[in-house]
């Protein structure tokens, strides 16, 4: 299993490479193989204030060029992104395990969220309010709300920077990246495609380093105003904790626990296909993952018997360009496969049955991550399984007899992200549409795309991804009311 080298990668600030302050670095680590792929300028405290001062100035510049100047250089971000997508492509496939296939994704998303959201920021339109004594007009203005941090998971590495780099870009912010460290290469890769086509300085501003260094003295400072992320609830509430040296603007999407909600007349393998690719996708390494299956009792065993089927059927491997035929590559982490191995232990120790999987599988390298996938029948509502983000490829499923059941169930976790439901049914759509607790509910399908709202209700975030919802974010209002003379 052959993997490639990319060499040392700098910090991005204030339009420059550079190493971090302190001259440490970190290697990058390929799930696949256990080795290092990369080093990165491993950023600390003083790079954070650096790049915080950076952001400062650059949104002094950014925010008074118009629409049309920031649209031209998001447009030659983008060109430049897309004669680079093999090279991204790869780096994403060594440093968090995903498939080359898969990994197209993320550049899509990347050069979508460039291309729409100057467009959707044209669209907008300001708001008139009607004055009901007829002694002024009204009107609501927006304006880019200044400095924005965002930090992001490893799971899509390039995606995640799409979601926040387009809306913020757009609106007139500038922006600092914290990616994940363990997957920071593609991120740190698009620092330089910043530098090679000269973005202003000071604009965009990108780092990795652990929490406590760099993420805690940047929500803390009183220099940002929109503090976004992609990641854990956990991480989630520390950041709202520790933000409150200052009003920002917060948009988070974090944990879900998505149900895959599968009754007795709807298309059978349409779910069935769809609840394989979004559980073994990624490794299952996807927030709006089929997280519970629950499948009608009458349909229960052929869908079960086809599923494991199914599963047992995906290739597994190192997805790099020379093996497309691949489905699915390591999880990211020792810890993370651990975390899964526990999951299923937990799971059969309380009646479940492990149906395929279940095992690290033989001739893969030892020091890679590796992990079948894996499929529990009998989940109940006291498995860790059922009750924990999963983010992982092991399938829970469970059987269920009435509407009101099924709704209960469902509705029975902390996170309120994805949901999904296949009946034919239209008063039950009506009711589960009504009635499901989550901030997605996507019915005998699934669609997700730049121009679609992605965000979550309870513990699972606060705003939206994706859409021109996202530009409420990075954009504050203004009345303007004058009175007629």
């Amino acid at each position: 299993m052959q993997t490639e080298h990319f060499g040392y990668k700098k910090l991005y600030i204030n339009g420059e490479l550079v190493d971090a302050v302190s001259g440490e670095k970190e290697d990058v680590i390929c799930p696949a193989t256990g080795k290092a792929i990369a080093q990165i300028a491993k950023a600390g405290k003083a790079d954070a204030e650096k790049a915080l001062l950076s952001a400062e100035a650059g949104f002094k510049f950014w925010s008074k060029l118009s629409l049309a100047e920031r649209t031209s250089w998001m447009h030659k971000l983008r060109v430049a992104i897309l004669e680079k997508a093999h090279e991204l492509r790869t780096a994403m496939v060594h440093e968090m395990g995903k498939t080359y296939a898969g990994a197209l994704e993320d550049i899509e998303a990347v050069t979508n969220a460039l291309e729409w959201y100057p467009a959707a920021m044209k669209n907008l339109r300001e708001e008139q309010i009607p004055d009901y004594e007829n002694t002024h007009t009204h009107k609501m203005i927006s304006k880019p709300a200044g400095v924005a941090v965002a930090y992001l998971a490893w799971n899509f590495p390039l995606l995640n920077v799409g979601f926040k780099l387009g809306p913020a870009l757009a609106a007139g912010c500038s922006l600092i990246i914290k990616p994940s460290t363990l997957s920071p290469l593609s991120t740190y890769m698009i620092g330089e495609i910043l530098h090679d086509i000269n973005f202003p300085a000071g604009v965009v501003n990108i780092l990795a380093g652990s929490s406590s260094e760099v993420a805690t003295p940047m929500t803390t400072s009183k220099i940002p105003a929109v503090l976004t992320m992609i990641g854990s609830t956990a991480t989630g509430q520390k950041v709202i904790a520790d933000s409150t040296t200052s009003i920002k603007k917060l948009g988070m999407e974090l944990g879900g626990n998505a149900p895959f909600i599968v009754f007795d007349d709807a298309d059978f393998d349409t779910a069935l296909n769809l609840a394989i690719g979004l559980k073994f996708g990624n490794s299952g390494q996807i927030c709006v993952a089929a997280n519970r299956i629950f499948v009608h009792k009458s349909i229960y065993d052929k869908f079960l018997k086809t599923y494991v089927k199914k599963a047992s059927e995906l290739k597994l491997g190192f997805g790099t360009k020379d093996h497309p035929d691949v489905f699915m590559g390591p999880v990211v982490t020792r810890s993370d496969r651990d975390r899964m191995l526990d999951l299923v232990a937990d799971a059969i120790s309380k009646g479940g049955t492990l149906e395929y999987g279940g095992n690290i599988p033989e001739g893969f390298p030892e020091a890679g991550n590796w992990i079948e996938p894996t499929v529990v029948s009998g989940m109940t509502p006291d498995m860790d399984l059922f009750r924990k983000e999963t983010f992982g490829p092991v399938a829970g499923i469970m059987s269920f007899d009435t509407d009101d059941e099924v709704l209960e169930l469902a509705n029975d976790t902390e996170y309120g992200l994805a949901s999904y439901i296949f009946t034919n049914n239209h008063k039950r759509i009506e009711r589960f549409t009504e009635e499901l607790q989550f901030g997605e509910i996507q019915i005998n399908g699934v669609k997700y795309a730049i121009y679609l709202p992605h965000g979550g209700i309870k513990n699972s975030g606060i705003g939206h991804d994706c859409s021109h919802l996202a530009l409420d974010d990075y954009l504050v209002k203004k009345r303007i009311s004058t009175a007629i003379v």
